[in-house]
């Protein structure tokens, strides 16, 4: 982050350079696949109704990196964006450097202590006061299946169990199909990690090993276990996987060429796009063994100060637009995601979200609702990055063996 000296500067400069003309909201977001882009679009026609000017700064690739290296830049020289697409812990980095401005009028206006789940609000918030605004929940655990590829090979429904995914994938895999369509970068490798995880060891040892980082969980035996399992599912991805992107990957389910992809609900997104139908084109299940676990990722902007006070008018209305009913359903229709929002009728929703929905709910009572690591909702970036390398150094060396590769998760963790 930003050292105090150069952080005096930019708060100095920041007086004194126009970072927005009055009524222009410009918000930095990686949304750019499919979903993502038709989504972000509803959000720039609420604002352009509400008679301010967008002005778009996406920025592709790396799961949000690349977008988080261009706002450091952005807020070094004086000039930051009105929003950016931040998340978890990562927020409260950035409200502690004083760069955030104070959304508590919005959100206590429009009542947003009482609409959010209290995990969720906390999160949003620096020192009791709310910072960002919460877009959506994202559930991480998915397993997406291609209903015709499915048929292809003989496969009978979604697996529920590791045995009964294995036992799949072979038949797929004899077929001539891609089992599993993979995207070889750290974090969709993580993704894929976290998941089995979740489903060998259950949401206590998931939370033990991925968020306490409890070295004595990260070197036990159903961590073991998780890896072998982890390290099996790679003999079913096919070889042009590394460096793919994560919507090529899902798009090999839409054109039925492979039969599974562990990815979260975005994917839904780019299946609704290409005009597939839940449940007749592609099925949805959470991971084998982790039916009763949720893994959470809530996307959310966090918002900047600003000097320009029709900057600031546009802004507080970008932050009320996120949260009404009418942004929280349709965005979350085009996105594949559920509504952040308690009170958002689900009639219109597909059965994926609905099952989403409903097991967000009874996860949260039981303790089985947990943060997504690879989508930066649970720990410090710095040990957040050197677990994501040391488990993609795993999946794509297979010299390394499970006793290493254990170790290497296990001194990542410890990274400050």
């Amino acid at each position: 982050m930003l050292n105090k000296s150069r952080l005096t500067a930019v708060l100095v400069s920041a007086a004194v350079v126009t970072t927005a003309t009055a009524g222009q909201v410009e918000v930095l977001h990686y949304w750019t696949s499919g979903g993502e882009a038709k989504s972000v679009a509803e959000l720039k026609k609420m604002m352009e109704a509400k008679g301010h000017v967008w002005k778009d700064f996406a920025v592709a690739g790396g799961g949000g990196d690349n977008a988080a290296t261009v706002l450091k830049s952005r807020v070094v020289s004086g000039n930051p964006p009105a929003a950016a697409q931040i998340k978890g812990p990562a927020i409260q980095e950035w409200a502690s450097e004083g760069v955030l401005a104070n959304l508590d009028s919005v959100g206590k206006a429009e009542n947003w202590d009482s609409l959010l789940p209290k995990v969720v609000a906390d999160v949003m918030k620096y020192k009791g006061n709310y910072v960002a605004v919460p877009v959506n929940v994202h559930r991480v655990n998915w397993l997406w299946g291609s209903a015709a590829a499915l048929k292809k090979a003989g496969v009978t429904g979604m697996p529920k169990t590791w045995d009964e995914f294995f036992l799949a994938a072979d038949k797929i895999k004899k077929s001539g199909l891609i089992a599993v369509a993979h995207s070889g970068q750290n974090i969709w490798d993580f993704t894929t990690f976290e998941s089995v995880v979740l489903g060998v060891g259950g949401a206590k040892f998931y939370e033990d090993a991925l968020v306490k980082l409890d070295q004595k969980a990260l070197t036990s035996e159903t961590m073991k276990k998780s890896l072998e399992t982890f390290r099996r599912i790679k003999t079913y991805v096919d070889p042009a996987a590394p460096g793919r992107d994560w919507n090529l990957s899902t798009a090999l389910v839409i054109q039925d060429k492979a039969a599974f992809q562990f990815m979260g609900d975005w994917a839904k997104g780019e299946f609704v796009a290409a005009a597939k139908a839940p449940g007749k084109d592609f099925l949805c299940a959470a991971a084998p063994g982790s039916g009763n676990a949720y893994t959470f990722n809530v996307d959310s902007f966090a918002m900047f100060k600003l000097k320009d006070a029709g900057a600031q008018k546009a802004q507080n209305d970008l932050a009320a637009s996120i949260m009404g009913t009418d942004f929280q359903q349709v965005f979350n229709l085009n996105k594949g995601s559920i509504p952040v929002r308690l009170n958002v009728a689900m009639g219109k929703f597909d059965e994926c979200a609905k099952l989403s929905s409903k097991d967000f709910v009874d996860t949260a009572k039981v303790g089985g609702l947990v943060p997504s690591v690879a989508h930066g909702m649970a720990i410090k970036p710095a040990a957040e990055g050197a677990i994501k390398d040391a488990v993609s150094q795993f999946w794509s060396d297979d010299r390394i063996s499970v006793a290493d590769g254990m170790k290497n998760i296990a001194k990542a963790a410890a990274t400050k």
